[in-house]
């Protein structure tokens, strides 16, 4: 029996709905309530409705998700907020130069942000009523490629905003990666295929973000956290707690971000992380620590290059192989 237009309607709608739902609790929460199985037949059902029903096409559906076999040329676009670099330290005597320099401008009634640095590609996802519109990478800070085609295929990244609390538009910026099992699965597969293998997963993430066919980039291990909120109409006058309801409209944000209201427990972070950090099943390569309030980091401000309230320490093993980089970023 053939399903009428507007039955159509409201269980693509149902579907939809089933479907972000459990992906926020599979790759966000981790916490799956259903099989593999049942989800397949869901999203099946999905497609298979969208295909009859053509006028309920919709972008951010998660049908969308599993990507276009269109090629498509990547178009530059001017990022709203340039994507500055942070300066690089090695030492935490450079942390103390930066934390005497903060206090000169601002006094001591701060607390810092610290997060783990990702070992990935940089994107920022721009949402407007709830909804992905754009996902821009890097490039050169001012400008840079848009690959929404190619985000949109990444489980992790939220198509549909959870609740009604999120601002009316925004953007967020994190690291796209691969997982050290994703990496290493890929490049097995790639052996077999008697294709050349990947050097190591940022690289073989920036690959996949560059592929021109999104379906390809869909069968691809790709990851994403995020770590930054910027807009107008933001609901908090502090980084932390931005990302905190971030969380809440369905975004994968870090637990292993922390505040501190002086050096010696960030120190003790850091040196904590230093060791930790080959047991993480991702790559990072240093801790970003920021200063937490919006007002205070206005009040900073910015070099020519870089802000004034964050900085990036880099581990040591990692040295040798980045001191030739004047700069990181996040």
């Amino acid at each position: 029996m053939t399903m009428d237009k507007n039955a159509a309607g409201i269980r693509i709608r149902e579907l939809r709905e089933a479907l972000r739902h459990h992906n926020y609790r599979y790759y966000i929460l981790s916490q799956p309530e259903i099989s593999d199985f049942e989800y397949d037949l869901m999203m099946h059902e999905l497609q298979a409705l969208e295909q009859e029903f053509p006028e309920f096409g919709d972008v951010n559906s998660p049908s969308q998700q599993v990507g276009s076999d269109l090629n498509r040329e990547f178009v530059q676009v001017a990022h709203k907020y340039p994507m500055l670099s942070l300066s690089n330290t090695y030492s935490e005597e450079e942390v103390l130069e930066f934390d005497a320099r903060v206090r000169k401008m601002i006094g001591d009634d701060f607390e810092y942000v610290a997060e783990l640095k990702y070992d990935g590609v940089a994107i920022g996802l721009s949402y407007e009523k709830g909804r992905l519109m754009q996902a821009v990478t890097r490039g050169d800070g001012v400008k840079g490629d848009v690959v929404t085609d190619n985000v949109r295929t990444i489980r992790s990244i939220p198509l549909v905003l959870r609740g009604e609390n999120h601002p009316e538009a925004f953007e967020i910026r994190g690291e796209i990666f691969m997982t050290h099992e994703g990496f290493l699965r890929l490049n097995e597969l790639r052996k077999a295929a008697g294709e050349d293998v990947f050097a190591n997963p940022r690289n073989a993430t920036a690959g996949t973000l560059k592929l021109q066919n999104s379906s390809l980039v869909a069968k691809r291990p790709l990851d994403c956290c995020l770590y930054h909120l910027l807009g107008e109409d933001l609901p908090y006058s502090s980084h932390y707690e931005n990302l905190t309801a971030a969380r809440e409209w369905g975004f994968k944000i870090p637990e292993y971000i922390r505040k501190f209201e002086n050096t010696g427990d960030l120190f003790a972070y850091i040196r904590d992380w230093e060791e930790r950090r080959k047991g993480l099943p991702f790559g990072i390569d240093g801790i970003v620590i920021k200063v937490n309030r919006y007002d205070q980091q206005e009040q900073l401000g910015f070099t020519a290059k870089s802000p004034r309230w964050a900085i990036a320490y880099k581990f040591k093993a990692e040295q040798a192989e980045t001191r030739l980089l004047s700069v990181d970023f996040q």
